[in-house]
């Protein structure tokens, strides 16, 4: 098994550049893609006639097939039955419907894990799990892999040629962990890959500490239960591990695939923000980036989660148009109380992610299941057939989105990026840290919600990348912080733009060892700001003022979580702690130098409403505007997406909006001869110049020759 170090090389595309045609074929074809996963294999044949002509009654152009379908292609070992998927494809084909073809390795086969044990996974309280579910498999795993590899060739050869497979799929939510021998083993030659010798892992690993000295490589495991705590370090290189080994199992079947048909796309489906993987070092790896989003229903702040996710998923495809692969219809199954959403909703979540960038809307899953642990989950066709709310819905998504073919390739421009890095968080949520309160991807979250308010484009940037294409950086939580990133970040600043540091970055190095020195040690002269200790709040917080000239409300608010003891070299300081340990510390700080840009300096957690003032004042003083300055209604968004204005309601009430302001200088009827502002949805102009929004609906705006 090849094992890959993590990657440190970001950046993005020169502009004009695109590295891969992506979905581009496909979509120029078809439009925006539609559709799901579909499961024949749970059905008896006759159904499928009936699925084939409600889904293109319903617009759906696209499915996934073959996602869990491992024990029908092979119920027993080296025996092959294709003869069912045969039939599903020529079925697929001959009514229109395109095929992303995946690889079924997502869940072996009982009899894998029952003649070869090793395959399964040991957890870190070495206790090795069984099958019955899905996902039992060590990605370690010799035996695993090679059986994974065998029923991809034969999968791929037979298919290669088949006219309905557009795509191929590798796998399924990538996020497996082993604890095991086999795992220990190529635990330890990823760390020889990425050391070289024991002296650099020790050095790295901070092995002076408690007895921890390595003197043979065979002693080294991955971290498993153990007294008290385990070496952050360890832990650390444990989870880069485990991602470089799921990479390299998705890259052996990509390039399996790629050997024998080097013409279709591939690609897997991502999970957002996900704890065990970490989706920069993948990114370059997919022909087209794809993901799997289920927000909750019970979050207020859901929409606005989403709209986070989906700008991620457009960064990691370096700004091409992406796969929303998988979403719920109504309900999931898998929460302990798993509230619905309405078919207006669900509406409303596919258009959020067409206006982020997607260019596919699919669901899991087409027809839902009647038995099985996912019996429950919503699909796009309900137990209750197509006469329901919910099919009714789901036809009128697949017709909206046939009318939105001309957004089809286009792009989301951002001067504001937003920096996120996986490391930096698997470190910051450590044990033995100064609190566990501080929640680096909740602090993401919250900084990111004024720009969602305020219909403000934002990139997810990866540390170290190329930041010259933005004004702006924000900058919320950097533990973990190396010298190349932060020189990034320098010369941001050094060239005019505006960085907007938060609490407790620049701490530790890549190794997670704490820098000494006053912190933030990379940035001190960039923040014009340093610190000598981090201080955790009381459960009622502590009070923050503001200073005279500040961009906040008049008075003080209760910081949060962690307060930082910093005193200002240079910058200015507009907000300060009032009593107790940090009293007249330094809380938010701003420093501009001539011929540069501004450095930002926020050293504790404000509640929403004084960072969401910050962040403004920020983007303000940058002139950075949203793509409709004047419009600003709890609930709405508001996203330009080349030529088109998607006006999305969130809110529970009906808003009305002028389109002179959601289009400056437009208006309808229009001021100038063969021009009009139209609906894409509805063809049709707004009526008397205003958009009228009813709550979960919205309006895609265009100008255009009429």
């Amino acid at each position: 098994m090849t094992l890959l170090t993590p990657d440190r090389a970001g950046g993005r595309p020169s502009p004009g550049t695109d590295p891969a045609p992506g979905l581009a074929p496909l979509t120029t074809e078809l439009g925006i893609l539609f559709g799901g996963d579909y499961n024949p294999e749970q059905w008896d044949p006759a159904v499928w006639r009936e699925d084939v002509r409600l889904m293109r009654q319903a617009g759906v152009n696209l499915v996934t097939v073959g996602v869990f379908s491992w024990s029908r292609y092979e119920p027993q070992p080296g025996v092959r039955d294709f003869a069912w998927m045969d039939e599903v494809l020529d079925l697929l084909h001959a009514h229109g419907i395109a095929v992303d073809l995946a690889t079924p390795t997502a869940s072996p086969p009982p009899w894998l894990g029952n003649l070869h044990p090793e395959t399964l996974p040991v957890d870190a309280d070495g206790v090795r799990l069984g099958w019955g579910s899905r996902n039992q498999f060590s990605p370690a795993s010799r035996v695993y892999r090679e059986h994974a590899l065998a029923i991809t060739r034969d999968l791929v050869e037979r298919y290669a040629e088949h006219p309905a497979v557009r795509m191929w799929h590798v796998g399924n939510e990538f996020g497996q962990v082993c604890h095991g021998e086999e795992s220990a083993v190529a635990f330890r030659g990823w760390l020889r890959e990425r050391y070289g010798s024991l002296t650099a892992l020790n050095e790295a690993w901070g092995t002076s500490v408690w007895s921890q000295h390595y003197g043979r490589w065979e002693e080294i495991t991955p971290p498993r239960r153990a007294p008290y705590h385990l070496n952050p370090t360890q832990v650390l290189d444990f989870r880069r591990y485990s991602s470089d080994a799921l990479r390299s199992l998705f890259r052996e079947q990509r390039d399996l695939i790629r050997e024998i048909d080097p013409v279709r796309p591939v690609t897997t489906n991502f999970m957002g923000f996900f704890a065990l993987v970490d989706y920069w070092s993948w990114a370059e790896d997919l022909d087209v980036v794809a993901d799997d989003a289920y927000p909750d229903p019970t979050d207020p702040h859901a929409a606005s989660t989403s709209a986070l996710t989906h700008d991620l998923m457009r960064s990691l495809g370096r700004g091409r148009p992406w796969v929303l692969m998988e979403q719920a219809a109504g309900a999931v199954s898998w929460r302990p109380h798993n509230l619905t959403k309405s078919p207006g909703r669900s509406r409303l979540e596919s258009l959020q992610a067409v206006a982020r960038g997607a260019d596919a809307i699919c669901f899991f899953q087409w027809r839902a299941a009647t038995k099985g642990p996912e019996r429950f989950h919503s699909a796009m066709l309900p137990h209750a057939g197509p006469e329901t709310r919910a099919h009714q819905g789901v036809r009128r998504l697949g017709a909206d989105l046939a009318r939105l073919r001309p957004v089809v390739g286009s792009r989301v421009g951002a001067r504001v990026a937003i920096l996120f890095d996986w490391p930096s968080w698997w470190a910051s949520q450590g044990e033995a840290l100064p609190t566990d309160r501080l929640d680096a991807l909740a602090q993401l979250r919250s900084w990111y919600r004024p720009l969602w308010e305020d219909g403000v484009a934002v990139d997810v940037a990866r540390p170290g990348q190329d930041l010259s294409g933005y004004d702006v950086v924000l900058a919320p939580q950097l533990y973990l912080l190396t010298e190349p990133a932060a020189d990034t970040l320098r010369e941001h600043v050094a060239r005019g733009g505006t960085l907007v540091l938060g609490p407790f970055g620049g701490v530790a190095d890549e190794s997670a060892h704490v820098r000494t020195g006053r912190f933030p040690a990379l940035l001190r002269d960039v923040v014009g700001v340093s610190g000598e200790e981090w201080v955790p709040l009381p459960d009622d917080g502590a009070e923050v003022v503001w200073a005279a000239a500040a961009p906040g409300r008049p008075g003080s608010f209760r910081a949060e979580v962690l307060g930082e003891l910093l005193r200002s070299e240079g910058a200015e300081v507009l907000a300060s702690f009032r009593g107790g340990h940090l009293d007249g510390a330094p809380a938010i700080t701003r420093h501009r130098r001539p011929g540069s840009g501004a450095a930002w300096y926020v050293g504790t957690v404000p509640p929403q409403d004084a960072l969401a003032d910050v962040v403004r004042q920020a983007l303000a003083e940058a002139g950075v505007e949203g793509a409709a300055p004047a419009v600003r209604l709890p609930g709405v968004e508001v996203v330009r997406r080349g030529d088109a204005l998607f006006v999305l309601n969130h809110g529970r009430g009906t808003v009305r909006v002028r389109v002179e302001d959601l289009l400056p200088g437009s208006s309808v009827p229009p001021r100038h001869p063969g021009s009009e502002v139209v609906d894409l949805l509805t063809g049709l102009p707004p009526a008397a110049g205003e958009v009228v929004l009813a709550a979960d609906d919205a309006v895609v705006l265009i100008e255009r020759n009429s």
